[in-house]
């Protein structure tokens, strides 16, 4: 297997002696330059030096890594940009895809996911660091429960249901709003079901989730 060629372009000499030390250690890739900035990596580059992959700081003094994507998409289409910073805002990630990156990666990810980033970058394929994968992923669907329970209609609770609803909301299990309500589990068990079937809500979480924003709890 050819060995991809790759710059470093980081400002922070301990960063980047770091991560050099780490992509040593893999065969199929050869640190061909360092950098602390975009303007250093094209200047290696007009004077003749030959690379596969950028990996490339956001934040660096003078040319920044989002200019640096630019100049390279215009000069230097072939050369695949991946960044690697510390700022995991979705701005940032979008900017970056936005403008022609290939992949973008935290700076507290292992040896494995790099090297598995670097590679996808060099066949064309686009990589987002499995820790921001996760956490998108997390904040659709959260955003996707809180549509669905505002989107229920608001339903009539009798005064018994509001008890019911408030004991479950502060964590009681059913044997417990039993004993403090003097009724039977059964009976519990069973404002429980009609509550979720009321609200049209699929589970406790979500029964919850609905009474807070409705207002029947605090």
């Amino acid at each position: 297997m050819k060995a991809l060629k790759v710059i470093l372009a980081e400002d922070h000499l301990i960063v980047r002696d770091g991560i050099r030390l780490l992509l040593e250690r893999v065969e199929s890739i050869h640190v061909v330059g360092e950098a602390t900035n975009g303007t250093e990596v094209l200047e290696m580059l007009r004077n003749g030096l030959e690379a596969d992959v950028v990996l490339a700081d956001i934040n660096m003094p003078g040319m920044d890594g989002i200019s640096l994507i630019k100049a390279l998409k215009i000069s230097y289409p072939p050369i695949k940009v991946v960044i690697l910073s510390m700022l995991d805002q979705q701005k940032y990630v979008v900017e970056a895809f936005s403008e022609g990156a290939l992949g973008y990666l935290l700076k507290n990810i292992g040896l494995d996911e790099l090297v598995f980033a670097i590679r996808q970058a060099s066949m064309g394929q686009r990589y987002l660091c499995s820790e921001l994968s996760f956490k998108y992923m997390d904040d659709v669907m959260q955003r996707q429960v809180g549509t669905s329970a505002t989107q229920i209609p608001l339903v009539e609770l009798s005064s018994r249901e509001v008890e019911v609803l408030n004991l479950i909301a502060e964590g009681l299990t059913n044997n417990e709003i039993s004993d403090q309500l003097f009724l039977s589990r059964r009976t519990v068990e069973g404002h429980r079901q009609a509550l979720i079937e009321k609200t049209g809500v699929r589970n406790t979480a979500a029964l919850i989730r609905y009474a807070v924003l409705n207002g029947f709890v605090k």
